[in-house]
């Protein structure tokens, strides 16, 4: 009797972002398993499929679930937003894994909003780039800052998750004054995406210094360009340098 759990990053939520490996996971799994506002996206495909959704902040609890789950027989898809294991659940699951030893756990990779935010706004992670989440609720605002004024002196593109929310209204703002103050141009090209593959999705390209005041939430993504990072025809381009050697 197989005793398999998937994670499965599902991209931004539309089908066609879903890698070939997601879909069979989840065409194999008896039981969808995940954060309610996920499980939405992808329900109506699967309407045969048992169905088990936590509400947010219940993450350990979910993994336990889909854990005990696949021990008892059920092959079970723990499915996340973008990629599994980029602020998804793979991490808390594998932590949990050992208690669960006769559980084949399989991390299913999936289009994570960096690259799919990015490839909507052009190419801004072209070269060298870190992702930093903005979101103080593991981890706090003081290391979060000190991220930022690295990313800042490493002058590397920075891609930008959970920027802001209701509790957290002004992160953005306070992130963009940090790395103005620690040396960013207020002309650097920006943009940020929100509802990437969603209905509602936009992009929006701007100076750092418009930036702070960008209507963003929970489904945006920010990009903060790098010193080489510029507009060409409406897009982002951060260049990794054919152009000096190959005549561009």
């Amino acid at each position: 009797m197989a005793k398999r759990l998937y994670v499965v990053g599902l991209g931004p939520g539309d089908p066609r972002y879903f890698t070939g490996q997601a879909r069979a996971a989840l065409e194999d799994a008896q039981v969808l398993c995940g954060y309610t506002v996920y499980v939405e996206l992808i329900r109506g495909l699967y309407p045969d499929k048992e169905i088990y959704t936590t509400p947010m902040t219940r993450e350990i609890d979910r993994c336990r679930w889909a854990l005990e789950a696949a021990e008892g027989g059920r092959t079970v898809a723990l499915v996340c937003s973008g990629d599994a294991g980029v602020y998804g659940m793979a991490g808390p699951v594998l932590q949990l894994a050992p208690r669960f030893p006769e559980v084949e756990v399989v991390v299913v990779p999936g289009v994570t909003s960096a690259l799919s935010g990015g490839a909507l706004l052009g190419a801004p992670v072209g070269h060298d780039f870190c992702v930093i989440s903005l979101s103080d609720l593991l981890t706090p605002w003081a290391v979060i800052e000190n991220r930022l004024r690295c990313a800042a002196a490493g002058d590397f593109t920075i891609v930008l998750y959970n920027p802001a929310s209701h509790k957290r209204p002004d992160y953005l703002r306070r992130a963009c004054g940090i790395l103005l103050d620690a040396g960013v141009s207020p002309g650097t090209v920006c943009g940020y995406v929100r509802n990437t593959g969603r209905a509602g999705e936009e992009r929006h390209i701007l100076p750092l210094a418009e930036l702070g005041d960008a209507p963003v939430d929970m489904f945006s993504t920010v990009f903060i360009g790098s010193s080489s990072t510029a507009e060409a025809g409406g897009r982002m381009i951060t260049p990794r340098g054919y152009e000096g050697k190959r005549g561009l």
